[in-house]
């Protein structure tokens, strides 16, 4: 497994990187990823004469037996919220690049850097086969170091496995309000679409699925022991076999095009990150297709 560096220790570079970042989120195409009127619900008051008949609240007009209106307040500012997937496939590195997980959780700490520069409230939940950490979204220098301390901060034993259909149901239900999701992950998890659209129909989400040169390549070392590091199993395949080689890839290429096509038919924005990507760039990226 690999330590991954400390980012608490990088923060001051990262906030410079975050700045473009933060820029990004103040624009009116990032504002455009809500939909809606952009105002929420506050509360009633009297009925004066000149008020909109039409934001009249009727129930509570009948319960008091004389009119009230509904108040309305503009949606000031945007929540956002990290899923980080730290499971142990997530964790794996090969000779070239960083793993998927240093990519990952370099990406959440941009967002919630960007996040405090633009005072917005930012939460998050790390999990593997268990979920380790989550704090509900708020704002301030304290909770950005305390993400910054939990991503640093991988427990000692990892838990087989993946929850990730248990974090993004935890997810939409700690959420008060329509925030902006980012999902990070290499989505090696079994039955999580229901909870990711059921994510989607009231949040704006972002799926990021990471993705390293193995995932669709193998190099030829011969016959060789490959243990799954979710579950543990044990076996000896024919790296050399192209007929091996190939079904490895198709079988990663049927579960990319099932997870972009969930994704697609949900309104769920599908990003694949690699893990020699710049994160920053990726982000901007993100950014700028929003914007068209």
């Amino acid at each position: 497994m690999e330590s991954v560096d400390s980012l608490v220790k990088k923060a001051s570079y990262l906030r410079i990187a975050a700045a473009d970042l933060a820029e990004g989120m103040k624009s009116g195409n990032f504002r455009s990823l809500y939909r809606g009127q952009g105002i929420e619900f506050s509360g009633v008051r009297d009925y004066i004469r000149g008020d909109d008949i039409r934001s009249i609240d009727w129930n509570v007009t009948a319960r008091m037996g004389h009119p009230y209106v509904k108040v309305f307040e503009e949606e000031r500012e945007l929540q956002i919220f990290v899923v980080l997937d730290s499971s142990a496939s997530m964790q794996l590195k090969n000779m070239s690049a960083a793993s998927k997980y240093s990519r990952a959780a370099e990406t959440a700490a941009l967002i919630t850097l960007a996040a405090e520069m633009n005072n917005c409230p930012v939460g998050a939940v790390l999990f593997d086969g268990k979920i380790h950490f989550s704090t509900k979204p708020m704002q301030g220098r304290e909770q950005t170091m305390l993400i910054l301390t939990h991503l640093d901060r991988l427990p000692e034993h990892t838990v087989n496995g993946s929850v990730l259909s248990n974090a993004l149901t935890g997810t939409g239900k700690l959420l008060r309000k329509r925030s902006l999701v980012f999902v990070l992950s290499d989505f090696r998890s079994g039955d999580y679409e229901k909870s990711l659209i059921s994510l989607a129909q009231k949040n704006d989400v972002i799926a990021i699925r990471l993705e390293d040169n193995f995932d669709t390549e193998l190099p030829s070392v011969g016959t060789i022991p490959f243990i799954d590091v979710e579950s543990g199993l044990k076996m000896r395949l024919p790296s050399n076999s192209q007929k091996f080689k190939k079904e490895w890839k198709d079988f990663y290429t049927q579960n990319l095009t099932h997870w972009h096509n969930t994704c697609i038919k949900h309104g769920v924005t599908d990003i694949v990150m690699k893990s020699d990507d710049d994160p920053l760039q990726i982000l901007m990226q993100i950014f700028g297709r929003k914007a068209i």
